[in-house]
């Protein structure tokens, strides 16, 4: 403003390019700049000296001070992460416990490091995160639903001795901010494991729990004694038999566990494709969401994934997109899913499910970076060789019923649907829609029987050439 005489607005232009790094936006105000000078009689040549000041600037620049400070703090924490990396990453976890994808990304490098973040305990873990051994506590203040005045109390208490069972811990807790949803939470990430019972049991047994509590609590009160407690002290109604249930599948426990804590404690789904995930390369989500996502701006990748949650919403046009949150080993991240591609693989956006996305990543200015899909196949089924778009190649000698259709919305395409559902087995199906000009495999749950009486109907309802087994 001062040298070149140009207004609030034009002078905060040049500073939000410069904030930004946007030097192509800095290269189009050189010419307002050096002009603007020249009326307040600075020379062309002074201007553009002072300009490329600013320029330079914009690539990356903060005052000596600063750097110095930056410096310092960063020499501090490598030298803690070095020696005691496990205190370190406790106190990172902590710092960052309100954000999950933080939290995520960093027990990844816990597990770089060879350090094993240990599900949640109601006997040793504190709110924070906290060294156990060589390894990391879970903290309980990342578990949902459970107040963190509740726990502060939970950790008082335990301080004269531990708790040995779930109704002994209900019982002591009884009269804080203690509630059932509190209780099904901790049971859910691990907490009340060392007890000895299974998840399922003490999930079944919490409502009988907390009433057994309150009735004894209630005599307690209105001072009724019983023959036992007369005769042997605090024992006596000191447990309650939690029955001998199975375990859950790993797969619902790592359901149960990231519904309450955003974590998958007890492993990950990934675990059981590491060998898989190495043939197929691709990127992780931290790459494509960190400082350097830009490099991978407009690139189609390859990503395998986790699929947390998915949200489906019409559009304008009367058609399904979705919204669908993805995990790995790195981080989380939104992939938007078009019409056209939701639906080729909405069977394969089941939560928890592994799979393979193949999309275009999209970086904008102050948002957070987006993978937009192209395709997304369940891990099993991904075929390197094949184009997205492409029909899935055959296995050798495996037959396939090929069908033509006008289009997914057509009213044929519904009929067909319900055949195929009525024939369910295992012989693929692969559908040619005319619309679109583009064959594609029906989502497992449409995969049909090599049935006479089928394929009949199928011609009844689509025309003798419409319907094809090869």
């Amino acid at each position: 403003r001062e040298l070149a005489g140009f207004s609030l607005g034009q002078a905060d232009l040049v500073r939000r390019a410069m904030s930004k790094k946007k030097h192509d936006v800095m290269e189009k105000e050189r010419q307002h700049f050096v002009t603007g000078c020249a009326e307040n009689g600075i020379s062309a040549q002074v201007a553009n000296e002072i300009f490329d000041d600013m320029s330079s600037f914009a690539s990356y620049a903060f005052n000596k001070s600063h750097a110095a400070c930056y410096a310092y703090v960063a020499y501090q924490t490598a030298y803690l992460k070095c020696h005691y990396p496990s205190e370190f990453m406790a106190a990172l976890l902590t710092s960052v416990l309100d954000n999950t994808d933080k939290v995520i990304e960093y027990s990844g490098e816990c597990q770089r490091l060879g350090l094993q973040l240990l599900p949640p305990s109601i006997n040793i873990s504190a709110g924070g995160f906290t060294v156990d051994g060589k390894n990391i506590r879970f903290g309980l203040n990342a578990v949902k639903n459970v107040g963190r005045n509740l726990i502060a109390a939970v950790v008082r208490e335990r301080s004269e001795k531990p708790y040995r069972s779930l109704y002994d811990f209900c019982k002591r807790m009884h009269g804080t901010e203690l509630n059932r949803r509190a209780v099904e939470s901790l049971i859910k990430c691990g907490a009340f494991d060392e007890t000895g019972a299974t998840r399922r049991a003490l999930l079944q047994s919490v409502e009988g729990v907390l009433k057994s509590v309150e009735t004894d609590s209630r005599k307690n009160l209105e001072g009724q004694l019983d023959l036992f407690s007369q005769a042997g002290g605090e024992e006596e109604m000191d447990d309650y038999h939690i029955p001998a249930l199975p375990e859950f599948e790993l797969g619902e426990l790592l359901q149960l566990e990231k519904e309450v804590s955003g974590l998958y404690l007890s492993g990950h789904p990934l675990d059981a494709y590491r060998e898989r995930i190495k043939t197929i390369g691709g990127c992780r989500l931290a790459d494509l969401s960190g400082e350097d996502a830009k490099l991978y701006d407009g690139k189609t990748v390859n990503v395998v994934c986790a699929i947390i949650k998915t949200k489906f919403m019409t559009t304008r046009s009367n058609t399904m997109m979705a919204f669908t949150n993805v995990e790995d080993l790195s981080g989380t991240m939104e992939i938007l899913i078009f019409p056209k591609v939701l639906a080729g693989c909405r069977d394969a956006l089941r939560d928890n499910a592994v799979v393979v996305v193949t999309g275009r990543v999209s970086v904008k200015e102050e948002e957070n970076a987006k993978l937009v899909a192209e395709e997304i196949v369940p891990i099993e089924e991904y075929d390197p060789g094949r184009r997205p778009g492409e029909a899935p190649r055959r296995a050798a000698g495996k037959k396939g019923l090929y069908l033509k259709l006008p289009s997914r919305h057509c009213p044929e395409f519904g009929k067909v649907e319900n055949l195929l559902t009525i024939f369910e087995g295992g012989m693929p199906v692969y559908m040619y829609f005319e619309d679109q000009k583009q064959l594609t495999q029906a989502p497992r749950n449409l995969w049909t029987l090599d049935n006479e009486l089928l394929y009949s109907e199928l011609r009844r309802i689509l025309g003798e050439k419409a319907v094809a087994t090869k």
